[in-house]
């Protein structure tokens, strides 16, 4: 190395080398290769590119680092005042000359492919592989004797001070183009993917913004977010307008089908609540909707369908021909979503006619395509989506479980709200209940009980406590093996009442104007129907598999990630498993979109995984009907539980009792009130 040379060290990546002496940091981390930060190219203007000299003896990389490695602080950091501060020890690498061999740390907040863990949204560490990339650039005045355009001086100055390849841009950003050099020749550029221009601001920014969206069948929610540091700005949901259309899926694809021209009222309704939710994120953070320069949408197939327009009634009955599988882009403007001019909107992939882009979402959150062992992962909802398999085979299907877990087809069902059941326990001696409400820590037997929830009334009883009853109800002797409720329990405890010719259990009574609330015979059969559909095709995805069991589950969405999982094991709702290993994933699909907003590697990566997992239709495979079946007992006919039986007593298998059928044609009548005869 000549004296002209100095030896320079960047962790934590570890890459070095020789660098003629006086560059400054950012020049050292272009010329070696380290993921450097920076928007203004080096005027010391942005602050991304911040740098930690450190000083000692490095036995390692053998080198002695000495505070007079690196040049004094001058006056264009010392006057810097742009919006990231300097941190302690800090320095603005593009300022920062160096004169010796030195170590020099990049912090992660200056590092382009940088870690991130939000907490206001469920995403897991990724490296930030932005989409949209930002560069301040200065264009040449344009001169007589030179005839090259606006568009072109630009692309000549971001490669001169860039060093970027070859780029284009679009009429739109053209236009922005041309308006932006008039005002200023000092402009911010955003570039996507490395080779087209699609925004010019006549400002220095180092901000443009995402919203990553789920489109669900109940409700859209929507996440913006800060695209270079992965900061997410607001979050907001918004319910699905499509529900007056029909509560499930089926009963939209239905909708449509008998009324064609209705099709254009769904998809303007569903993108009618895109752009207001999109305006309320933008609103909320008080972000312009011109620096909103991407989006990512998620949602299954019949979602994904009727929000870009195109004909669901195929995904209404075999062979569930979807239109496209593949990922897309498409403007923004063409969905109606108020942004810049031309962002974009990336759809993540549909895996099959009932596997959606909601479940590759899933699928890219979980990382299921690197889980070692078997891993199910199990998105619970009105039609229920499976994952199933490990690193080398992944399996997906989807099973009509129907509404009833969301509290439709339930007497006294309803949706998650303020007043809904949420918890349940029934004392095994004396078939007593005791329940906590959504609003309230507090459960129903409680001192302060009352007192606590005067101002909630008890409505109803919303999907996980819906579960959790009729797991207790099975597991206190109320119910069979089969699902039916012992009638001759009604000597024992008057909660036990005669309703027709079953018997019903009384989960609540009336209290003031707040109503009775039963679980009927009818609903423990709707919820043996849902969990038996969603337990087959597990089941058919295990036969696929050639395995008999799973190493741990994983309940995904709004509604499975209130599920506590004990009680989805007891139902039979999914395998045997130890309990310790059935976990919450949360919201899955709206953290896939999230991922997938902030790295364009992971897009790449989950089409790339889509391809490969294969595709199981439960509704022509003849052993479902078999499978199912068997799945309609508590909590099933023939499989065992030893993980289940090692926190839970598991009644004997039992048939329906004599007694259940003994009330005649009686109707239900009200428990008595203390004092009443």
């Amino acid at each position: 190395m000549s004296a002209s040379e100095v030896h320079v060290v960047f962790t934590p990546s570890g890459r070095q080398g020789t660098i003629p002496a006086g560059s400054s940091a950012l020049d050292a981390a272009r010329v070696l290769g380290v993921d450097l930060d920076t928007v203004c190219g080096g005027r010391g203007i942005c602050g991304r590119c911040q740098v930690v000299p450190s000083f000692g003896e490095f036995a390692k990389h053998g080198i002695t680092s000495e505070p007079g490695a690196v040049s004094d602080v001058g006056p264009t950091e010392r006057d810097y005042g742009g919006k990231r501060p300097v941190g302690e020890g800090h320095r603005l690498g593009c300022q920062m000359a160096i004169t010796g061999d030195v170590v020099l740390d990049v912090p992660p907040e200056s590092q382009v492919h940088r870690q991130v863990v939000r907490k206001r949204v469920e995403v897991p560490d990724i490296d930030i592989d932005p989409v949209v990339r930002l560069y301040f650039v200065s264009v040449p005045e344009p001169e007589l004797d030179d005839p090259q355009g606006e568009l072109g001086r630009l692309i000549t100055a971001l490669q001169t001070e860039w060093e970027l390849g070859e780029l284009h841009a679009g009429l739109g950003a053209i236009g922005q183009i041309q308006r932006a050099l008039l005002a200023s020749r000092d402009v911010t550029v955003a570039v996507r993917d490395g080779d087209e221009i699609v925004a010019i601001w006549t400002d220095f920014t180092d901000e443009v913004f995402g919203v990553a969206i789920d489109v669900g069948s109940t409700t859209i929610a929507g996440h913006l977010i800060e695209l270079s540091s992965g900061d997410v700005r607001s979050s907001s949901g918004v319910m699905n307008p499509q529900i007056r259309f029909g509560e499930d899926l089926m009963s939209r694809v239905s909708y449509v089908m008998m009324n064609p021209e209705g099709a254009d009222d769904l998809t303007s309704s569903v993108r009618q609540a895109l752009a207001e939710l999109v305006g309320e994120l933008a609103t909320e953070a008080e972000v312009d909707p011109d620096r909103l320069l991407e989006l990512t949408i998620v949602g299954n197939p019949v979602m994904h369908h009727l929000l870009l327009g195109l004909d669901s009634v195929p995904l209404g009955g075999a062979p569930f021909a979807l239109a496209t599988d593949q990922a897309l882009e498409v403007a923004a403007a063409e969905l109606g979503i108020a942004a810049n001019s031309s962002a974009r909107v990336y759809v993540l992939p549909c895996i099959a006619g009932h596997v959606g882009a909601d479940t590759a979402a899933a699928i890219l959150s979980e990382r299921s395509h690197e889980a070692e062992g078997i891993q199910l992962m199990v998105d619970v909802g009105t039609n229920a989506e499976i994952v199933l398999g490990g690193s080398s085979r992944l399996l997906a299907a989807s099973s009509p479980t129907g509404p009833a877990f969301e509290g439709a087809q339930i007497s006294a069902g309803q949706r998650a709200t303020a007043g809904a059941i949420e918890r349940v326990r029934i004392d095994r001696d004396t078939l007593e209940p005791k329940f906590r409400i959504i609003g309230s820590e507090l459960w129903s037997d409680d001192p302060g009980f009352a007192e606590d929830t005067k101002k909630l009334t008890v409505t109803g009883i919303c999907g996980s406590g819906i579960i959790e009853v009729v797991a207790e109800m099975f597991l206190s002797g109320i119910i069979s093996t089969d699902g039916v409720i012992d009638g001759s329990l009604a000597e024992k405890s008057s909660r036990i009442v005669a309703d027709d010719r079953t018997f019903s259990y009384l989960l609540h009574d009336s209290v003031g104007d707040e109503p009775q609330l039963f679980i009927t015979q009818n609903d423990v059969r709707a919820i043996q129907l849902a969990k038996a559909a969603l337990y087959a095709g597990i089941q058919l995805l295990l036969d696929h598999l050639g395995v008999t069991e799973v190493d741990a589950v994983r309940l995904a969405g709004a509604f499975g990630s209130h599920i506590d999982p004990t009680y989805a094991v007891a139902l039979g709702l999914v395998p045997d498993c130890a309990i310790d290993k059935v976990t919450s994933a949360g919201n899955a699909a709206g953290t896939g979109a999230v991922i997938a907003l902030l790295s364009g590697e992971a897009r790449r990566e989950i089409e790339a995984v889509v391809d490969r997992v294969e595709k199981i239709e439960t509704a022509t495979e003849p052993k479902f009907q078999d499978h199912f079946v068997e799945a309609m007992a508590f909590p099933h006919k023939t499989a065992e539980y030893p993980h289940l039986s090692q926190v839970l007593t598991l009644p004997p298998r039992t048939a329906a009792t004599a007694a259940s059928g003994a009330a005649g044609r009686r109707r239900r009548r009200k428990r008595p009130t203390p004092g009443e005869s």
